[in-house]
């Protein structure tokens, strides 16, 4: 967020961090890269001060420094787009319909990316939420938090853990303090990510700091199957990066962090995503206490969580021979049985159902969901991260992946919106429907398990 004078006729607000001169987008007005904390290399994130002059927010957030990820660039094209990096990158951007008044009081839908807690952006071009806001008339923020080493390995001692999660803390405070000014209610807030975003969105429910910010949470994908029995990994990784000095420059931090990352390897499943939330190290409890916090926060967040039916399908995709196998009607089925539904199960669908099982149980209230839009048209229909071009269907992102193969862009957009829909009315505190069109099938919670 950088000064500049006002252009004539741009949206203005005026709020508790300073006077916000952002852009028209269309349908949509956008305020981004709006600086929300301030943090030094492994220092604890503290809040911006208000702006003594009025400031453009019309450029990106940047994104945390990162190396390159292979995997997911090969499935949209670039994990980040053209996005700036920049080790400054505690900002957010809020997207409003246009021309909201500030009393309005729309719901806050706040964004939480994933990445496997090492890449991504909030500004990224395949989390575009325009189409959300102005179809579901809801307020989006989109917030950017430190990634990898500078915000997901600290030792506890000398680097605090868990950096990036307390970004995202300071991120849901600036939204209490500053969003009514946006047209938001400060007091219907949800936190919705994916992947790594929702495991966030997830533990965020523990998190004291947090508690009264938001009141809805959509846990989408949250890797469940990898969260347990970490700690000797971290510490593995946490002694491979020690040798790095503190002011070391970037180049040789994304270097660091790709051997570090490789150094997790051994440790089977969990070292897929080796970087991730540490237990035992604020702002969370130690992991033998995690169950009685979500039991102890079950009450006060209602929950919406739920996987895709073939998350394993992206993974399994990655491998040629298999990828091969898929594309054949006769070995796809075989690929199925031994490999996508398994570890779908085992890594996402079993850990969601006993999420909403203990969330009921302890009072909480809430649903369900699965996903399963577009299965048997492609091979990777279903798969991991397969609902984020029917949520976020920006321009020119998302129509040459493997995702939306078989269908037309008329068909992602038009089923899309029964998604964006069944998101958005969860956020206003109503019912998210089933609506088969969206692949959706939704399930109100209830403590006993499922019969799957």
């Amino acid at each position: 967020m950088t000064e500049a004078p006002a252009s004539a006729g741009a949206p203005r607000w005026s709020a508790p961090c300073g006077t916000v001169i952002g852009r028209h987008d269309g349908p949509v007005d956008r305020a981004t890269g709006i600086r929300y904390a301030r943090a030094g290399r492994y220092e604890r994130p503290q809040p911006a001060a208000a702006a003594s002059s009025p400031v453009h927010a019309t450029e990106p957030a940047p994104a945390c420094p990162q190396p390159p990820m292979p995997f997911l660039d090969e499935i949209v094209g670039s994990n980040i787009g053209d996005l700036p990096q920049d080790e400054d990158c505690l900002r957010l951007s809020v997207t409003v319909p246009a021309g909201t008044p500030a009393d309005a009081s729309l719901p806050v839908m706040v964004w939480i990316h994933g990445g496997s807690y090492a890449a991504g952006g909030g500004d990224a071009p395949f989390y575009d939420p325009a189409a959300l806001v102005a179809e579901q008339h809801v307020v989006v923020v989109s917030v950017t938090y430190r990634l990898g080493l500078l915000g997901f390995l600290g030792n506890g001692e000398d680097i605090p853990a868990n950096l990036g999660l307390l970004d995202i803390v300071a991120a849901l405070r600036w939204v209490r303090e500053n969003i009514a000014a946006f047209g938001g209610d400060p007091g219907s807030v949800t936190a919705f990510g994916q992947s790594a975003g929702g495991d966030a969105v997830a533990h965020l429910m523990v998190v004291p700091q947090a508690r009264g910010l938001f009141r809805r949470a959509i846990i989408q994908s949250a890797p469940f199957g990898l969260l347990r029995g970490r700690a000797r990994m971290s510490a593995l990784m946490a002694a491979t990066a020690a040798p790095l000095a503190r002011d070391a420059p970037l180049e040789q931090v994304r270097a660091v962090q790709q051997r570090v990352a490789q150094a997790a390897v051994r440790h089977g499943l969990k070292g897929q995503m080796p970087f991730g939330l540490q237990y035992g190290h604020g702002p969370l409890p130690a992991e033998a206490e995690l169950d009685a916090a979500w039991r102890e926060a079950a009450p006060h967040v209602e929950v919406l969580v739920g996987h895709t039916t073939r998350e394993a399908a992206l993974f399994t995709a990655r491998i040629p021979p298999l990828l091969s196998r898929m594309q054949h009607p006769r070995r796809a089925k075989r690929v199925e049985r031994l490999l996508i539904t398994p570890f779908t199960r085992r890594l996402y669908g079993r850990g969601a159902e006993r999420f909403a099982q203990r969330h009921a149980q302890a009072g909480g209230t809430g649903y369900r969901y699965e996903f399963s839009w577009g299965v048997g048209r492609n091979p990777v229909a279903g798969a991991h991260i397969s609902e984020l071009p029917l949520l976020f269907p920006g321009h020119d992102v998302w129509e040459r992946t493997p995702l939306v193969e078989g269908h037309t862009w008329e068909q992602v957009l038009s089923d899309g919106a029964r998604l964006r829909r069944a998101w958005a009315d969860f956020a206003r505190g109503g019912t998210p429907h089933s609506d088969p069109r969206a692949g959706l099938r939704v399930l109100p919670l209830t403590g006993a398990a499922s019969s799957r």
